[in-house]
């Protein structure tokens, strides 16, 4: 398996490059639309052919790039259940496997952040938390239908059971940190560590952080494939 971690710096989003470097199939998980050009560019270098483009979710803070991707490779664009995304070519429900070649990609309901967030499991041994899980903390509640008991029970429930050697690799880091480990976030994560759902919930709602700064932008145009032109 080819899997690569590449970075946005103005919205510190991680987006994940994974193939099977026998049959060449490739898929970009939560790309940024301004990266479109370094990521086609790496995926031809290596000889990859990019399959899908798939979302963890409907983002804030970024426009995605899969629907410039879908118009340059033919790619298809792959949403979790329930994401008001009409125009995306597939919706994939929890509990589904996305087969890329012989790598599994298995989808795992994590909502809580927004009400459609899926985290990847990629051959059971590295999981894509997407904004649910982060390194030492988690993603915010307070827009999106987000919930923050959702979300903890999400990731106690649903993250926090896999096994603790599961590699984390989140959708933001705002310190420099690239990858955790599952035990590591159980022993260590500041968010969930001797916090009970009710402490989480409070914890949550006296956060009070500003929106992200593309957020008016770029859910709007993420809810169209990344296109702020609706009509085009």
């Amino acid at each position: 398996m080819l899997f690569r971690q590449l970075f946005d710096r103005e919205t510190y989003t991680y987006t994940y490059l994974i193939a099977d470097r026998g049959t060449g199939d490739a898929a970009l998980v939560d790309p940024v639309l301004e990266q479109v050009d370094r990521d086609l560019k790496l995926i031809e270098e290596l000889g990859l052919v990019l399959r899908y483009g798939l979302e963890t979710h409907i983002h804030a803070d970024h426009i995605t790039g899969t629907g410039k991707l879908r118009e340059l490779t033919g790619c298809q664009g792959i949403v979790p259940d329930n994401a008001n995304v009409a125009c995306a070519d597939r919706h994939i429900k929890d509990g589904e496997i996305l087969q890329l070649g012989t790598i599994e990609i298995e989808a795992i309901a994590t909502l809580g952040h927004t009400d459609s967030h899926l985290a990847y499991l990629v051959n059971g041994d590295r999981v894509l938390t997407g904004d649910a899980l982060f390194i030492r903390g988690c993603g915010r509640t307070d827009f999106q239908s987000g919930d923050a008991g959702i979300l903890y029970d999400a990731v106690t429930q649903r993250l926090f059971t896999l096994p603790e050697e599961t590699l984390v690799y989140p959708g933001h880091d705002y310190r420099g940190q690239t990858m955790s480990a599952i035990g590591e976030e159980k022993q260590f994560n500041p968010r969930f560590v001797g916090r009970d759902r009710d402490d989480f919930i409070a914890f949550m709602k006296d956060l009070n952080l500003a929106n992200p700064k593309k957020m008016m932008e770029a859910v709007p145009a993420n809810k169209h494939c990344g296109k702020s032109n609706f009509a085009a």
